[in-house]
């Protein structure tokens, strides 16, 4: 007799999945895991190690056929899977397909193979919107996702289709995961004012996380929570960028201030975040340990290399501003959306 619980795990090649399945394989006699993931060729390369030690599936999450395969008799699940942006602002039928449509392939696919499996669904703090004003957050907050956020909309209906399944189900909105393989310097940064509080979370403990989730249904059942990592992974963003662009070799943080946006982004401090580190104690990072992961995981080569030609890439990057760009030409629009009004003069 199988006495092991069976346990799904979608977008296992992403970040989080990443952190988790390294650390679920030091619980090997505990588990029996599927994997479901997107048969891409650095998803292949990524998976390709645990292959002796799980089921892996490959499949679309929009194709039924597939998921179905995926959700035979699972006893767990843990639904990270998911079109994140950038993308999924650009590609907004791409994200309603993966992250609407794809959940709720899951849901009816385990109610009818899978009754009674325990549904883990990672949802995303960007739901809040734009919190610059008021930047603590706590669970019971509305939702009203910024202005162009395809994404938070996108998470806002999955979780409906989560809360009315006939599953057992918790769902952790989850706060920016910082991973020293996951965030770089890129022009989404811009979109970012730089007044705006951060309260970060490590891959490693948002994993953690989501396994000790597996042995807590009864504390969790039926309930959202927001993950974070709590007071000692706080941070402004302006001064997380400045000890970024220092590790990176990028010099000062010397950009104009039109390169940023002044409204219309997420993130804040999550009042609440520590309910859900009562009941699962995952949390062991904190924003020096992430910046030291940082500085050790870019090679010196790289450092050095970005100091000599430091102001061809940053002019390079400041030309890939949103809002700067929106300022310059004037769309009215978008500057709207990026600066509010009255709108900065020229």
């Amino acid at each position: 007799m199988n006495t092991k619980t069976r346990l799904l795990i979608t977008g296992a090649s992403g970040t989080v999945g990443s952190a988790l399945l390294e650390q679920i394989m030091d619980y090997g006699n505990q588990f029996d895991i599927t994997v479901f993931d997107v048969g891409s060729r650095s998803n292949k390369r990524k998976l390709k190690k645990y292959r002796e030690h799980v089921t892996i599936v490959f499949g679309d999450i929009t194709d039924r056929l597939a998921v179905e395969k995926a959700c035979l008799q699972q006893d767990a699940v843990i639904h990270l899977a998911a079109v994140i942006p950038p993308l999924a602002d650009k590609n907004t039928s791409l994200a309603y397909r993966v992250n609407v449509l794809g959940t709720r392939n899951m849901i009816e696919a385990l109610e009818t193979y899978s009754p009674g499996a325990f549904f883990l669904y990672a949802s995303s703090i960007s739901v809040y919107g734009d919190r610059i004003i008021d930047p603590e957050i706590k669970v019971g907050d509305p939702l009203i996702p910024s202005e162009g956020d395809y994404y938070a909309q996108t998470k806002i209906e999955a979780e409906a289709i989560v809360k009315n399944s006939k599953l057992d189900w918790s769902i952790f909105r989850l706060t920016a995961i910082m991973g020293s393989s996951n965030h770089k310097i890129s022009p989404i940064m811009f979109h970012v004012p730089l007044d705006t509080r951060m309260e970060i979370a490590t891959p490693g403990d948002t994993a953690r996380a989501f396994l000790h989730a597996l042995g807590k249904k009864a504390d969790l059942l039926g309930k959202i929570f927001d993950l974070s990592g709590g007071e000692r992974c706080r941070i402004v963003y302006r001064d997380f960028l400045k000890k970024s662009f220092s590790l990176y070799g990028m010099g000062k943080l010397n950009f104009p201030d039109l390169a940023f946006a002044k409204r219309n982004f997420h993130c804040g401090y999550y009042m609440d975040g520590g309910v859900l580190d009562d009941i699962l104690h995952f949390r062991r990072d904190d924003i020096n340990s992430y910046f030291y992961s940082l500085k050790m995981s870019i090679p010196s080569i790289q450092r050095f290399f970005t100091k000599l030609f430091r102001p061809s890439i940053k002019l390079a990057l400041l030309n890939r501003s949103d809002p700067l760009r929106a300022f310059h030409t004037r769309n009215f629009a978008l500057m709207k959306r990026y600066f509010g009004e009255p709108f900065p003069a020229q």
